[in-house]
């Protein structure tokens, strides 16, 4: 766990998973925001070989994170888990700074 953001260990197990299968296991994922959807902003992960300048470093279980340095101050505080369901699988981003999200739940505003 960070002070900025909580990622779970199931949410950690997948992330290190994914960097297994690319074959980078000691690369980082990073998580950060993007402009899209209805409501105006998704969350997203991607791979990174290396840190941009001001991403935070966060070690979950284990697994190199990163936080993207213009998505952080609409992240902190906010929990990544990873939860497997009987007809969907994928991570859920609990954030407190959230002010709603589109009916679908794939876009959000802070």
């Amino acid at each position: 766990m960070s002070g900025l953001i909580n990622i779970t260990e199931p949410a950690a197990k997948q992330m290190g998973e994914m960097l297994q299968r690319r074959g980078t296991p000691d690369s980082y994922v990073r998580v950060g925001i993007k402009t899209a959807g209805c409501s105006g902003l998704r969350y997203r992960l991607e791979y990174a070989d290396e840190p941009d300048i001001g991403d935070e470093k966060v070690d979950a279980f284990g697994v190199n994170v990163l936080i993207d340095a213009k998505a952080l101050i609409y992240l902190i505080g906010t929990e990544i888990d990873y939860e497997i369901e009987e007809l969907r699988s994928g991570f859920v981003f609990k954030n407190p700074n959230q002010k709603g999200e589109c009916g679908c739940g794939e876009s959000f505003t802070v």
